[in-house]
């Protein structure tokens, strides 16, 4: 039986050395980094809201025994899950699998929330329903959702390889805050169970036939299980078994096929599937082209980020209503799904790791601080399914569209969507977590590598020594922030801070230089220290595609709010409910090429035309993360 050590628990820093050389920076384990001030604040909101309360909101999703007495068998039928299924892809193979995304993915941003919000009550909960899976391991080390009749013998739809990766992305996060090692040894096994019933280059775990297989496409992000297992092991057989499954992906029927090899290196080839798909299959690329070094993988991966930025609203929102379906990006014409927002932030996260790339930080900060937080709403505990940059109205359809019977519902907030499914509200449990965690990396023993901004804590070692950082900021609402360093002992280590792109100035009176858009101080620091560091902006006025212009200042994307009618919707039970808006005016705003405007407190104050009255008006522009309905370019 192989040992575990709590020091070797750490294993990304002992595994340093063994780290390809093409890799620039390296994860910390889940729990390194805390939230701190209003970040924190805000996560405590969502634990005390839909994110915290999910399984009392849907209880017959998340308590659904799909991973153990419920598991499914050969004349198993699709479960009513509450939705409409209207806009759906056809057929009922894809709800019997369902259950495990939603349960699985809320799990994981649920312990997660928990874990670094030090809830003594959600962490019991917690430890309970790690007891609860575990229990359900068969003695081959099965741990999944089918019975033994119908695991690994598909040929059409199923969710094999998904409900396997939505559960062990949660538990190996467990292993690492907690140093669980049996918890480890289960997914190890887990693991093991399916690199033997689908041997490399001799199996097709991705052959199903040639209709719908959104479930089997979905699965190839068992890649990100991989992943995680060869950074904590450094055993090579993750990666050729991760390199396996694309290249299996590639060759075989799939309904979701933008990240296939073949269409990537077809230069006429646009990206049309299901969003989440397109933007969750990028980790599982560059983990294939990281395990080969493949010059032809290395030119797929740059193709298919062109193509991703092609799909990619200002907000950083990821296209994907639900389709992609060869469009480019547009602020009013194409809206993007939570779960597709969670997805590119947690690729663009991978994508910061492999390079180091400073720009890469800042499309993960324009994801969360815009799109993601513009698709919270500011006043309830819900998020929207689908948001424009633009929004006009959310009643349902796109900015108010007409569609035959107005079945689209997706474009509404609720602590749920289960009418539609029960897929964003989970991931918006995770997005924080996610995002808080790849804040801190390290590029070598002596180095740590600030690279995404907002107030928290990270605990580390130095040369075995631990080191405490506690950013204090209000960023991205303030540029100013000071890092509080304690430690055990004094000691020389590097410091390197991402300067974002939008910055003009840096202040600060520590001596540094810049390297690839970093910040790098080198001293001795002693038990005690202070960093102190400050950011000089602009307010930015930028064209997008279409020729309309818009606003920044900072990380931050600001809108023109647009007055609204709230109507409350379904209700399901306490404080959660359903919202739509209807707006109390179809005015629509042109921008002054000759107005300055002014930064003043958060706002931005500019002139604007008003199309309606045809005056011109002076306005006030707030984040678009404060707002419901609104205009954003102009």
């Amino acid at each position: 039986m192989r040992i575990i050590t709590v020091a070797i628990t750490f294993i990304f820093i002992m595994n340093l050395n063994a780290q390809s050389t093409s890799e620039k920076l390296y994860a910390l384990p889940f729990g390194s980094v805390k939230p701190a001030g209003w970040l924190k604040e805000q996560m405590q909101h969502d634990i005390n809201g839909f994110i915290g309360h999910l399984d009392q909101i849907v209880p017959q999703l998340i308590n659904d025994p799909i991973y153990g007495t419920g598991r499914l068998q050969k004349h198993s039928i699709a479960k009513d899950l509450g939705n409409l299924k209207e806009g759906d892809a056809q057929g009922d193979e894809q709800y019997k699998w369902w259950n495990s995304e939603t349960q699985s993915n809320w799990w994981d941003g649920y312990l997660r929330n928990v874990f670094l919000l030090e809830n003594p009550q959600g962490i019991e909960k917690v430890s309970a329903y790690v007891v609860s899976v575990l229990a359900t391991q068969d003695e081959d080390g099965y741990i999944g959702i089918y019975d033994k009749e119908l695991r690994y013998k598909f040929n059409s739809e199923n969710g094999e390889l998904w409900s396997k990766a939505t559960l062990y992305r949660g538990l190996l996060a467990y292993y690492e805050y907690t140093k669980d090692e049996k918890v480890f040894r289960a997914v190890e096994r887990a693991v093991d169970n399916v690199m033997l019933h689908y041997p490399v280059n001799s199996s097709s775990p991705f052959s199903s036939g040639t209709s719908f297989n959104g479930g089997v496409s979905h699965g190839l992000t068992f890649t990100d299980v991989l992943e995680r297992l060869y950074m904590h092991t450094n055993d090579e057989k993750y990666r050729a078994y991760a390199l396996f499954l694309y290249h299996d992906f590639s060759n075989t029927y799939q309904s979701e096929a933008d990240v296939q090899l073949k269409n990537i290196l077809n230069p006429d080839y646009k990206l049309k599937s299901h969003g989440v798909h397109t933007f969750e299959h990028i980790r599982a690329l560059m983990i294939a082209k990281y395990a080969s070094n493949d010059p032809e993988l290395s030119r797929a991966l740059d193709i298919y980020l062109k193509r991703i930025r092609q799909v990619t609203t200002i907000s950083g929102g990821a296209m994907g209503d639900e389709w992609i379906a060869e469009r480019e990006a547009d602020a009013t014409n194409t809206g993007y799904e939570y779960c597709s927002l969670q997805e590119l932030l947690d690729s663009y996260c991978l994508l910061l790791q492999k390079t180091g790339h400073a720009a890469t930080a800042d499309d993960i900060e324009r994801i969360f601080y815009n799109a993601a937080q513009g698709s919270r709403n500011p006043d309830h505990s819900c998020i929207a399914y689908l948001k424009t940059d633009n929004s006009f109205e959310m009643t349902g359809t796109k900015n108010g569209e007409i569609e035959p019977d107005r079945k689209q519902t997706r474009y509404k907030y609720s602590p749920a969507h289960q009418d539609v499914a029960v897929c964003c509200n989970p991931n918006a449990g995770r997005i924080t977590p996610y995002f808080v965690q790849n804040s801190w990396m390290k590029e070598n023993e002596t180095t740590l590598v600030l690279t995404l901004i907002m107030p928290n804590v990270l605990a580390t070692t130095i040369h075995g020594h631990p080191v405490r950082i506690e950013n204090i900021t209000e960023y991205p609402f303030q540029h100013v922030m000071r890092l509080k360093i304690t430690q055990s002992e004094p000691a020389d280590f590097i410091l390197k801070i991402r300067k974002p792109l939008w910055v003009e100035k840096v202040r600060t009176d520590e001596k540094y230089r810049i390297e690839n858009d970093f910040i790098v101080i080198e001293r001795a620091f002693s038990t005690n220290d202070m960093v102190h560091i400050a950011f000089d902006a602009n307010v930015q006025i930028l064209p997008d595609k279409q020729g309309s212009k818009y606003f920044t200042y900072g990380a931050l994307l600001y809108a023109l709010p647009i007055k609204a009618t709230e109507i409350a919707g379904k209700n399901y039970g306490s404080s959660f409910t359903d919202y739509t808006y209807e707006p109390a005016s179809h005015a629509r705003y042109v921008f002054k090429a000759d107005a300055e405007p002014q930064y003043l407190n958060g706002i931005i104050q500019t002139t604007l035309f008003n199309t309606q009255t045809r005056t011109w008006e002076e306005v006030e522009l707030i984040p678009i993360g404060q707002t419901i309905l609104r205009q954003v370019t102009f």
